[in-house]
């Protein structure tokens, strides 16, 4: 049993072509979507838009490999339906996710300065409700940045995953 898991995980993994071309592609978007968003709300400075962006952009270098292959290992040997919602939903997930998750430890970064010594039980408690305010804000701040592109190319990646799972 444990020889047939680990042979799905290993069908499941992407090669490491499409990961890189990928995850390249997939950040170039990603940043892209947020560049634009900010650049059209004339929002702030020049060098917070490119931090913004970049992080956009490194959220989703990081998130495609990830979501790819749980899309591929969720969907494996199943219909096209599946796959495409597989791919729509992993994507998603993984892209939101890890964006949100540096966008927390950078947030995190800044606010250390006022917290208490490390690894003390004040400490534990900043940390902790500053990483969930920071995801907060991204979710009620950060996930508007992918509008429209993001979810163009969150639509046509889906499809191209099922094409190719097929």
């Amino acid at each position: 049993m444990p020889s047939r898991a680990l042979d799905r995980v290993r069908r499941a993994l992407p090669s490491l072509p499409t990961a890189l071309l990928g995850g390249l592609l997939w950040a170039i978007v990603m940043g892209a979507s947020a560049l634009t968003n900010l650049l059209l709300a004339g929002w702030e400075t020049p060098a917070k838009i490119r931090l913004i962006s970049l992080l956009f952009a490194t959220g989703g270098a990081i998130a495609f490999p990830v979501g790819l292959f749980l899309a591929r290992l969720v969907s494996l040997g199943r219909q096209w339906e599946v796959a495409l919602a597989a791919g729509l939903a992993c994507l998603l997930a993984s892209t939101i996710g890890f964006t949100g998750g540096l966008f927390a430890l950078q947030y995190r970064s800044y606010y250390a300065e006022w917290h208490a010594p490390a690894f003390t039980i004040t400490w534990t408690f900043q940390f902790v409700f500053t990483v969930l305010i920071a995801l907060y804000q991204f979710v009620v701040l950060g996930i508007r940045l992918y509008f429209p592109l993001g979810f163009i190319a969150l639509a046509v990646a889906g499809v191209w995953f099922a094409r190719r799972q097929r």
